[in-house]
């Protein structure tokens, strides 16, 4: 089969011809229709987490997957052969960007009736990553006041959409030019990131979901009521998650040690801040599939590249030429 890999870390992105992926007793074997493209892909090219997911090179890249099932593991309970699913494979494992991959069964869900196959593929890392920073981490409930960084793009897009079903009040960091767009999805307040600081205009936050990491995370603790959180996937990693990550002592250490700054700043302002590295979970997403459904949430895509494209989507995106939702690669069979 034909699929998108990386030899090194911060190599270029080649198109090879590679083996089927082995099936596994709890796997499925999915012909992809359609992969998003995220900022995790390149983060990994980059190397930015070699030190706790230590690949074995070269690599496939691809983190989202919608498609047909057409083979099945022995004590596969879950899905049969013919089922349209989507999900997102475990770290781990990676590969969406081939013809075919190897998923977990727990990993997956039904696709949506509700989306469109760009639609279903864009959503799996994304979706996850706002459900747990909104939901699992962050609590959030009725009437609070969550601010969400970077409202226009992937994760923002369906952060704000889902904290507004859980009742919040949701401010935004997004240019000018995308005002309208985050407002429309129901953010109450919309900072322009460009000419305002957030800082200096919000206060008494419950919780801020961060993408950027960086001075940002710094300075969202401030926005922060006594006792809220920071949930940050864009680093740095803390001792929590090497402890969940079971990664060893001396690793443990070195996270500890990366993310003192921000911890020392948290505890000094009676805050908190948690990173998250997004887990695999087709749990859920049918609990997100029932939200799509029901018409509370909907994801954006933004373009769509063919499979040949798929150097030319992760460069757009790394780029960034991707400012509102998605990039999906569309596989010729699902675009016809």
């Amino acid at each position: 089969m034909k699929a998108f890999l990386f030899r090194s870390y911060k190599g270029p992105v080649e198109l090879v011809e590679v083996p089927l992926p082995t099936v596994g007793t709890h796997d499925v074997l999915i012909m992809v229709a359609a992969a998003g493209v995220n900022q995790l892909d390149e983060m990994l090219r980059q190397g930015t987490f070699k030190a706790n997911l230590p690949y074995k090179l070269p690599v496939i890249l691809g983190d989202d997957v919608v498609g047909e099932v057409v083979e099945v593991g022995s004590s596969v309970t879950l899905f049969r052969k013919g089922d349209v699913v989507f999900g997102k494979p475990d770290v781990k494992r990676l590969g969406t960007f081939a013809e075919y991959v190897a998923v977990n069964e727990n990993e997956l869900a039904h696709k949506p009736a509700a989306l469109s196959l760009a639609e279903a593929g864009s959503f799996p890392l994304v979706g996850l990553t706002a459900w747990q920073a909104l939901v699992l981490k962050g609590g959030v409930t009725s009437g609070q006041k969550v601010l969400i960084h970077g409202g226009a793009g992937g994760v923002g897009s369906i952060a704000i959409q889902l904290a507004k079903h859980l009742g919040a009040t949701v401010a935004t960091t997004a240019s000018a030019a995308n005002a309208e767009f985050v407002t429309k999805l129901g953010a109450d307040v919309v900072i322009d990131y460009k000419s305002q600081d957030f800082a200096e205009l919000i206060s008494g936050y419950d919780l801020v979901l961060d993408t950027q990491g960086g001075e940002t995370l710094m300075k969202s603790l401030k926005v922060l009521r006594p006792g809220g959180k920071v949930v940050g996937i864009a680093g740095p990693p803390d001792e929590g998650f090497a402890r969940a990550s079971n990664l060893n002592p001396i690793l443990r250490t070195i996270f500890k040690l990366l993310s003192s700054k921000v911890n020392k700043k948290a505890r000094a302002l009676g805050v908190s801040y948690e990173f998250l590295f997004v887990e695999a979970s087709g749990t859920q997403l049918t609990e997100l599939s029932s939200l799509i459904a029901a018409k509370m949430i909907r994801p954006i895509v933004s373009r769509e590249f063919s499979f040949a494209q798929t150097s030319d989507a992760l460069a757009a995106l790394a780029a960034g030429k991707i400012s509102r939702g998605k990039a999906v690669i569309l596989m010729d069979h699902a675009a016809n």
